[in-house]
């Protein structure tokens, strides 16, 4: 079977968040490949298309009534005056799969072109939509009745969950980053799911980064990630409260990122350094500087600064939801934990600077056996069924059509 033609449409790709990453990593794997992919996505304020070899990039600006949903990322509500942009730009490229990542504006004019021109559709689960939304929901559930409050938030999360699953139903093929999303899509829409997890960049995420004097005996806790509500930052600030009530004191933390929780961690942490967003190298010598990372959310469906820490040798405490605990190795590379066992498992690398020390080794040598390339082999094996599946469906079409014209005949 020839190597398929792909139209990829991510919901983020300049933003700093795990679609993005994911999606300039894909990118930059078609490219090194050879492979025919376009990649539509929007940006900036302006429209531009580039080729290089079978890689094209149509880049399509958003306009200023963009609706904004993070400090970095938008939802164009006048996007539809790309429409014929995008439509010429398929009808040339001619792709065998559309693949797209979430119910954005780039999603659904990818959903509507698979539907319109007869594409096989491919969707990707990066987000767990359902979750978030109920998260968001605390402005108005904590001044509600206790049990009326969690009644709110489990029905808009079932709500958004059903509205999602829907969306996600109209594709041929789904992929999710481990393998509960993947149980989960496969009972909510009945369609085929394979892993697309993430790979990290073992050169640039190295221990070899750290740029701390030997004898500083600071243990730095480090966070790095969205300062958001749904990803529980607000854990940090106990964290910090019970170790120091165990008598630890020789602990900062080192807290990369931005958003809406930051004036409340500024106001409640005691001891840190507030870096804000890094990228390359000063991104790689933040995690290099830190002992261990601590990371609290619930809803992240994969985890990449999990995998981008461990590959700096820096071991990782994750609580027992979403797909963080896919990656660490309780005990080996880090710690899962519920919320209230953090402490103490960070109280146990700070006390035990041998078992630290070992579980940094083996956090590196965890992220080592993980590429990108294998990563992105298997969704290519996934949009083989895709197509399969397509041509399948043509045939049984034909089929019926012969059987219902030799009966008029």
């Amino acid at each position: 079977m020839r190597v398929p033609r792909i139209a990829y449409f991510p919901d983020s790709f300049h933003e700093v968040n795990g679609v993005a990453h994911t999606s300039r990593n894909f990118v930059a794997y078609a490219g090194r490949h050879g492979l025919p992919f376009l990649c539509v996505r929007a940006g900036g304020r302006v429209e531009e298309f580039e080729q290089v070899g079978e890689l094209r990039t149509l880049e399509l600006g958003r306009s200023r009534s963009s609706v904004r949903i993070e400090k970095d990322l938008e939802f164009d509500t006048l996007f539809w005056r790309h429409a014929g942009t995008i439509r010429r730009e398929l009808e040339r490229f001619r792709p065998d799969v559309i693949h797209i990542t979430g119910p954005s504006e780039l999603g659904i004019f990818g959903a509507y072109f698979a539907w319109e021109m007869g594409i096989p559709l491919a969707a990707s689960w990066h987000t767990n939509v359902h979750e978030y939304a109920a998260r968001r929901l605390v402005w108005l559930t904590k001044h509600l009745p206790q049990e009326q409050g969690a009644a709110t938030e489990q029905g808009v999360e079932s709500g958004a969950l059903w509205a999602t699953s829907r969306f996600y139903a109209l594709a041929r093929v789904l992929f999710a980053p481990n393998d509960e999303l993947c149980r989960m899509l496969e009972d909510t829409t009945g369609r085929p799911c394979f892993l697309m997890q993430r790979g990290v960049e073992t050169e640039l995420f190295a221990p070899a980064h750290r740029t701390r004097s030997a004898d500083d005996d600071v243990v730095v806790l480090g966070y790095v990630g969205r300062l958001s509500i749904e990803k529980n930052v607000a854990l940090l600030a106990k964290v910090e409260r019970e170790l120091e009530a165990m008598g630890i004191e020789r602990v900062r933390f080192l807290i990369v990122g931005h958003g809406s929780e930051e004036a409340l961690l500024r106001q409640e942490l005691q001891r840190v350094e507030f870096a804000g967003v890094l990228r390359g190298a000063a991104l790689a010598e933040a995690y290099a500087n830190m002992d261990v990372l601590v990371f609290p959310s619930h809803t992240d469906t994969f985890g990449n600064v999990v995998l981008e820490a461990l590959a700096s040798g820096v071991p990782a405490v994750v609580t027992p939801d979403g797909g963080p605990k896919y990656i660490v190795r309780d005990g080996e590379t880090g710690f899962v934990r519920e919320d209230d066992g953090f402490a103490e498992a960070v109280a146990t690398l700070v006390r035990d600077t041998a078992r630290l020390k070992q579980m940094r080794v083996r956090a590196r040598e965890y992220a080592l056996g993980c590429s990108w390339d294998a990563v992105f082999d298997r969704v290519y094996a996934g949009y083989e069924v895709a197509v399969r599946r397509a041509a399948d469906s043509a045939d049984s079409a034909d089929s019926a059509d012969s059987a219902d014209n030799r009966k008029k005949a």
